[in-house]
């Protein structure tokens, strides 16, 4: 230990948690002196600011403008439970899972809607072969895996003619990655990841061709008054143009909105996009020429921009997920690294969340206190 030569540079703000992410450079709490506190979500200032952030996310995304976008409770999470329980059970159905959140997806719609689904899964730090996949069925899947450290590389197997739908969990992936919309009929993903936003609330995005859905097919097991988008066979229109299904927090849609327009100052999506793929590019050239530690994903086309994922390769490592556990409390007892462990059902290693509100330098600044971490942790272990 007395050998190790402690890093020079320390980043400017050491939160590299993926969800809640870290807020835009620069936060502070007076940012939401604008919210309407105390005030209805009904009342014409709430409805306001809910229609406002609906049109920011538009225009910062791109959404087409014939696609719905509603804000819905229960975050990313209710926002997929939405999507599946309303749209699923017209057609046969494909699952493809290759990390926890999509196992999730996988276990609700087999053992909770007791769907006859073809199962499609891969290892972490892998994705499923898309050119298998039949999307002349509904298929619902993540593109970006939160706690595999891999993503889709694009929407080219998913065909324009398709018969079903195609509903993705993005919420580690939107506004840091390239989403194909004329691919895609539902997207979801909340607030607290790429922009850095506050937990409980999700964003349903829907395609004419699952609105269609929704209107002309009426699910076969009951439907929770929290997740109905319909009444009398039409949509309700309201919950896209900010009329919410429950109370939201007036607070954490001053804080999205504060968000959005930061992304559109520096020249919405694709400026986020460049931001992510700087910081994901500052921990790869990093360990590229390193041979104690590597990407988890197998494939660097696969390779997320967003939820980094790293294993320890050192055979000298008596405990693998000891090893990394302890590396990380090293990280975070230095006040270099916070929750930059790898996720409780992944592979033993360390997650870097490289989305956009975090700064390049201070993944670079890290790099080297990863290093230091584990030469400390390697010579504490003999």
């Amino acid at each position: 230990m007395k050998d190790l030569t402690i890093p020079a540079a320390r980043p400017v703000n050491p939160r590299f948690s993926s969800g809640p992410c870290a807020k835009i450079p620069h936060y502070s709490l007076d940012l939401l002196a604008d919210a309407p506190l105390g005030r209805s979500h009904r009342a014409a200032v709430g409805k306001a600011k809910l229609a406002e952030a609906i049109e920011l996310t538009r225009e910062v995304l791109g959404v087409p403008a014939d696609y719905r976008i509603g804000i819905v409770p229960g975050s990313d999470t209710g926002a997929v439970e939405m999507a599946m329980w309303s749209l699923l059970g017209a057609r046969p159905v494909e699952m493809l899972a290759w990390e926890s959140f999509g196992e999730g997806w996988v276990t609700d719609a087999v053992k909770q809607l007791k769907l006859d689904a073809t199962v499609r899964k891969a290892d972490y730090g892998r994705i499923v072969d898309f050119a298998q996949v039949d999307f002349d069925k509904d298929v619902v899947f993540t593109w970006n895996g939160t706690t595999s450290g891999v993503r889709v590389p694009s929407g080219d197997a998913i065909p324009a003619d398709r018969a079903g739908l195609t509903i993705c969990d993005a919420t580690s992936a939107a506004f840091a990655m390239d989403l194909p919309w004329d691919k895609l009929d539902v997207v979801t993903f909340s607030w607290q990841k790429v922009l850095g936003g506050e937990g409980a609330h999700g964003m349903l995005i829907l395609s004419p061709r699952a609105v269609e859905r929704l209107e002309t097919h009426t699910p076969a097991w009951p439907l929770p008054k929290i997740f109905r988008m319909t009444k009398n066979g039409k949509l309700i229109e309201g919950i896209f143009k900010g009329e919410t299904i429950n109370t939201p927090s007036m607070l954490a849609v001053e804080d999205y909105l504060v968000a959005l327009k930061w992304a559109q100052s520096l020249g919405g999506v694709r400026a986020l996009i460049a931001r992510a793929d700087a910081n994901a590019k500052a921990v790869r050239d990093f360990i590229a020429d390193k041979d104690w530690i590597a990407d988890l994903a197998a494939d660097p086309a696969t390779a997320s921009n967003t939820s980094v994922c790293l294993r320890f390769t050192d055979p000298a490592i008596a405990d693998g997920a000891a090893f990394a556990k302890a590396v990380a409390k090293r990280l975070e007892k230095e006040g270099v690294a916070l929750d930059a462990g790898a996720y409780r059902d992944a592979p033993a290693g360390l997650r870097i969340w490289c989305g956009s509100t975090v700064e390049t330098g201070d993944v670079a600044a890290l790099m080297p206190w990863i290093e230091w971490a584990y030469r400390a942790e390697l010579a504490a272990q003999e």
